[in-house]
């Protein structure tokens, strides 16, 4: 939605927005950007990427991908490929409940990347997840296309039904 996010912008959000749910994690931040909003798309996963790799080489339509892995350390949901393949088909972030891998390279792509933990374990692919429909990212129910703010002060979620910029 921003091609330059503004550098306070989950708190400017939560100013704006007293129905703005702040995500109950604390997020690092891996990407080239520092920041991303947008509306969301959501995959519910158990470590197994198949999901987010198509969603991420499929358009982004200036989306952030919600993937929720139920804060597991045992795999990367997204790593330097993916992120390359995120940045190149117009994603603005990727927000991960668990793990992603290639730190260094995550640096150099400029998408904003925001996860849990890191770990060089790949996931399984064996399809599994549900990708598109409402679900539960940490503490929020999220709607598709509910907009997702992150930036260094946190993750927050502000219905779409609400949502009319900053």
């Amino acid at each position: 939605m921003q091609d330059e996010p503004v550098q306070t912008l989950t708190a400017d959000l939560c100013d704006a927005y007293d129905d703005a749910i702040v995500i109950s994690a604390r997020f690092t931040g891996y990407g080239g950007q520092r920041a991303c909003l947008g509306p969301v798309e959501i995959i519910a996963t158990e470590n197994d990427n198949s999901l987010v790799s198509a969603a991420l080489k499929g358009p982004g339509l200036g989306r952030v991908l919600l993937v929720e892995n139920n804060g597991s350390r045992e795999c990367a949901m997204v790593g330097g490929d993916l992120a390359r393949a995120a940045h190149d088909n117009g994603w603005q972030g990727i927000i991960v409940n668990g793990a992603i891998r290639d730190t260094v390279e995550l640096e150099q792509v400029p998408l904003a990347i925001f996860a849990l933990h890191s770990c060089p374990r790949k996931s399984e692919k064996r399809g599994l997840g549900v990708r598109g429909k409402k679900g539960r990212f940490i503490n929020a129910d999220v709607n598709p296309d509910d907009i997702a703010a992150a930036d260094a002060d946190g993750v927050i979620i502000i219905s779409a039904k609400i949502f009319k910029g900053l």
